[in-house]
Order: C-alpha cells, then sequence, then structure tokens
C-alpha cells in the first residue's frame, strides 16, 4: 500500500474490530513507525503505554460510556438524535490499548526549534500518532481515537507522573473493513469540506463551510 493509499484508506475505527488481539511482531512494527515521526529538536517526547488487562480496559469503557452520556445531554434534541447511533469508542472490542502520552520537558530547557513555538513539542508528539495511524493502515490494522474521558482519569488509570499528559487512546487491532465512508459522514454529523474551501493563495481570505 502507497502512503497516499494508507491516506484515502485510514479510518477511525470503532465497530469493525474483530476481536483478535494485534500480534506482537505487528505491533512493533507500529510502533517502531510511530517512534520514526519527525520531532523538534530531536527531542521525541512521546511514550507508547500499551494496554491489554481486561480490568483496565473495561474500566476506561465505563468511564468513556459516561462521558458520551453527559456529551449527548448536552446537545440540542436533532443533534442528539444525530448523535445517538454513532459509536465512539471500541475500547474492549479492540483488545489493545495504546495510550500516547507527552513529555513536555524532553530534551531539555533549550529544545531547538521551541524557542518562539512551545506548541511544536506536543505537535511532534501528533506526528507520531499519524506515523502511527498510517502503518497501521497499511497492515490492514485498524485504529480507533478515544477523546471522550477525563486527561486526570486517565493519567491516575496508567499511573502518569504530574508532568506526563496523556494526549490520546488509541484502540488498535485487526478488523473486518474499513469503511468506504467516514462515520462521522455515514451517520450526518458533518460532510467533509472540499480541498478547494481550505487552499489560500498569498493570503488568508476566510475561511467557508464552518
Amino acid at each position: 500500500m502507497s502512503v497516499y493509499e494508507a491516506i484515502r484508506t485510514r479510518r477511525d475505527v470503532r465497530a469493525e474490530f474483530t476481536g483478535e488481539p494485534i500480534d506482537d511482531s505487528t505491533l512493533w512494527r507500529i510502533l517502531e513507525a510511530a517512534h520514526c515521526a519527525p520531532s523538534v529538536g530531536n527531542s521525541q517526547p512521546w511514550d507508547f503505554v500499551v494496554v491489554r488487562e481486561p480490568v483496565t480496559l473495561r474500566e476506561f469503557a465505563a468511564h468513556v460510556a459516561e462521558r458520551r452520556l453527559d456529551f449527548a445531554r448536552s446537545l440540542p434534541t436533532e443533534r442528539a438524535h444525530t448523535f445517538a447511533p454513532v459509536k465512539i469508542e471500541g475500547i474492549e472490542e479492540s483488545g489493545t490499548g495504546i495510550v500516547v502520552v507527552h513529555d513536555d520537558s524532553r530534551g531539555g530547557p533549550q529544545v531547538l526549534g521551541r524557542a518562539t513555538v512551545p506548541e511544536t513539542g506536543l505537535y511532534s508528539t501528533i506526528l507520531a500518532i499519524q506515523n502511527l495511524w498510517l502503518a497501521a493502515t497499511a497492515e490492514q490494522i485498524g485504529v480507533g481515537w478515544v477523546s471522550f474521558y477525563d486527561e486526570p482519569f486517565l493519567a491516575g488509570l496508567i499511573d502518569l507522573p504530574a508532568d506526563i499528559r496523556p494526549v490520546a487512546w488509541l484502540c488498535i487491532g485487526p478488523v473486518t473493513e474499513f469503511q468506504h465512508v467516514p462515520d462521522l459522514e455515514r451517520f450526518g454529523w458533518r460532510d467533509r469540506r472540499p480541498l478547494s474551501a481550505a487552499v489560500h493563495r498569498e493570503r488568508y481570505t476566510g475561511a467557508t463551510g464552518k
């Protein structure tokens, strides 16, 4: 699979996990791809916590279900009906979670490239996640990014030190298929903007399709 095919094929997987665990050799290749990501000042501010204990997966899934319900209750009636069938996680179904965490102090106090844009450290960790996702897709492995959680809860669940931030819980595992149309488009939550609406020439001319 070419990188362009992986980009087009990649989906945020929720319901398509087979339940079979990802084998260790494939998981290691995917993590190696993530670890090859570029990083500001070569600081590599990421770490990967692999979670497979069923009790931990259940505890996190229960927490996410509570946060999902909170969000659903906050929606206007029409949006709540649209949101209702949207599955937001596959924590137990995938059998494996990868918590990508960020150490903002990695690389010391003088990180080359962060002097004027300190957020580049976090951006580097996000690039590692993108590498992981594309590598997984090339391996026909699904990834789902779970974002319905409270950071302190997740930090406590995996014993993170106070200065390490959880950036993403990624569900990962073999899938039956990759959907041709992303879930949020299929369920009518939001369509994608065309590229023509996102490209500007020389100056920013205003966004369309908000």
